[in-house]
């Protein structure tokens, strides 16, 4: 069974219904105390990383994620959801995260161009990506969908699993050992999205 974690804040319902797709029986869970008894865990998340920590804090879901990834199960992180795992996020200030993993996350530089980019980067782009179970039988041109302003920068060069190009490189999946996370959302990236939610589940 996988547990959807419901703090509040985030894509709840779409990522139910991309499981529901792909014929697996999910539960949005608000209980921090039952999160333990689920066989994976997805972490949702979209907007400000800072109000998405004070409503994970304020529902004692902090604390249950990280119980839960010390577990050694599956914890796969989407989106905002991916970049709560760091230790850190410049956004609106410095933010604690849940330092499952090593990294911070920072603000697109758009300083280095002449043109600035634009930010959000929102649409389809490629990811390319390491040998990993999640990204088994996806095409070899794996365009998925991104809404973000922020991203992530990893401590550890081993950590970033796949990478996507809006002006430069940066990270855009990551894993360490049973922590994952996306930047894109796969719920909105038709089937390439659907093989990578298909591959969490196979694992």
């Amino acid at each position: 069974m996988i547990g959807i974690v419901d703090y509040n804040i985030g894509n709840l319902a779409s990522v139910k219904n991309a499981f529901d797709l792909l014929g697996e029986k999910v539960v949005v869970e608000s209980d921090p105390a039952k999160l333990c008894t689920y066989d994976k865990l997805i972490l949702p998340g979209v907007g400000a990383f800072g109000d998405a920590m004070e409503h994970l804090q304020s529902r004692g879901m902090n604390e249950a994620v990280r119980e839960y990834a010390v577990s050694g199960k599956y914890l796969l992180g989407i989106c905002l959801g991916m970049q709560l795992l760091f230790d850190s996020s410049e956004e609106f200030g410095i933010n604690e995260g849940l330092g499952l993993i090593k990294g911070r996350v920072v603000a697109f530089d758009t300083s280095r161009f002449h043109t600035p980019l634009k930010v959000p980067h929102i649409g389809w782009n490629r990811m390319f990506t390491k040998e990993h179970p999640l990204f088994e039988g996806l095409d070899k041109d794996h365009y998925l969908y991104f809404v973000h302003s922020y991203h992530a920068l990893c401590d550890n060069e081993a950590d970033s699993i796949g990478e996507s190009v809006y002006g430069y490189r940066f990270t855009s999946a990551i894993a360490h050992d049973n922590v994952m996370g996306i930047q894109p959302h796969p719920e909105k990236s038709h089937h390439n999205g659907l093989k990578i939610l298909q591959n969490f589940i196979n694992l």
